[in-house]
């Protein structure tokens, strides 16, 4: 048993909540299989609380499952617009906070989602994009050399 303080809160350092929180579906079912064959045939324990307790882990984890899936489908799709702006130019922010341009070369898919990679060398986040336009439009010019004078 644990203590109660003053305030009238347990002094046991884990909360029930947490421990729950721990507590996977299969682990679950095997407490309630436990209890359902241990539990005392004149004082039944009541069946449908159990089943909606199973009930509340299942939608927990379809909308876990759910949300994990989405998440995936996001990133393609990023991916995919990414992969749209290859050979177009492109100006963005750096994780030092400079800002670069380039034509971009490539796209990467890493763990902050996808990036492209520009000429230079660069490579920006696709979320740190600031500007796409026609690489022709920015395109270095040449500036023709006046020839030398006193001939």
């Amino acid at each position: 048993m644990s203590a109660i303080d003053t305030n009238g809160s347990s002094a046991n350092p884990v909360s029930s909540t947490n421990a729950f929180n721990k507590l996977s579906s299969e682990d679950f079912v095997q407490i309630m299989l436990s209890e359902l064959s241990n539990q005392d045939p004149l004082a039944p324990n009541d069946s449908k609380a159990i089943l909606e307790q199973i009930s509340s882990i299942r939608s927990i984890e379809s909308d876990l499952s759910l949300k994990s899936a989405l998440e995936g489908l996001v990133q393609q799709s990023q991916f995919s617009s990414a992969g749209g702006l290859i050979g177009k130019g492109v100006m963005g922010k750096l994780s030092d906070g400079a800002t670069v341009e380039g034509l971009v070369l490539s796209v990467s898919n890493g763990r902050e989602g996808p990036a492209v990679n520009l000429s230079g060398g660069w490579q920006v986040k696709m979320s740190d994009v600031l500007e796409i336009f026609a690489a022709e439009v920015r395109a270095p010019t040449t500036t023709p050399t006046p020839a030398p004078s006193g001939t």
